[in-house]
């Protein structure tokens, strides 16, 4: 590892680098996604929402519950029932409320993003460091130049192209998911919340 670190020189340290910074942020965001049980299927979150929506009492269901749609509809269903807001100051605050989740999902995500992007520069931008380097070599030697050398040379300034690629890859299928996941939390935030405020039962 260290031999195809030194061939590769800087830009593959930098890119070994990103590398670990992604794994960190990846384990992170998994790490993140399970405490607050966004892998969690939001299932049981709608049954025990229809049930209130039909007039059954499913507080204590709902306060059983986990994961984050269950704690976006209890508070989207305190905030419909509390006589201290009216209709706008309610939509306003559940809308805030659920921002501010998202938000919270979504950190992390820009510096996955950052990664996918320069990664493969960098990989592609040592690539064109190296060939510079080999063909220069290969001018100085003149008519007595190795086609081993060069050859050798043309590898190793590949070597970071593929290194750029190898850590872009998987950090975009990590970040495609995560994406997905962040997209799934707001459609079933935007639907329950709809079904909450057009719910015309009692309140308080």
């Amino acid at each position: 590892m260290m031999e195809l670190l030194l061939k590769g020189g800087p830009i593959l340290s930098l890119i070994a680098a990103l590398s670990v910074i992604s794994l960190a942020v990846i384990l992170w965001k998994i790490g993140q996604f399970a405490r607050l049980g966004a892998f969690r299927s939001g299932r049981a979150t709608q049954a025990a929402l229809a049930q209130w929506l039909a007039g059954a009492d499913v507080e204590a269901a709902l306060r059983q519950g986990q994961g984050l749609r269950a704690n976006f509809a209890r508070t989207a269903i305190a905030l419909h029932q509390s006589p201290d807001w009216d209709d706008l100051g309610r939509k306003e605050e559940i809308a805030r409320v659920a921002r501010n989740t998202l938000q919270e999902i979504a950190t992390g995500l820009r510096a996955l993003e950052l990664i996918v992007t320069i990664a493969p520069l960098m990989g592609l931008l040592g690539t064109v460091l190296g060939m510079i380097d080999a063909f220069q070599a290969l001018q100085m030697e003149g008519r007595n130049a190795d086609p081993a050398t060069l050859a050798g040379g043309i590898w190793a300034a590949l070597l970071t192209t593929a290194a750029g690629m190898g850590v872009a890859i998987p950090v975009a299928m990590y970040l495609t998911w995560f994406d997905g996941i962040h997209d799934r939390l707001r459609h079933d935030f935007e639907d329950i919340a709809t079904r909450i405020f057009a719910h015309k039962g009692p309140r308080g």
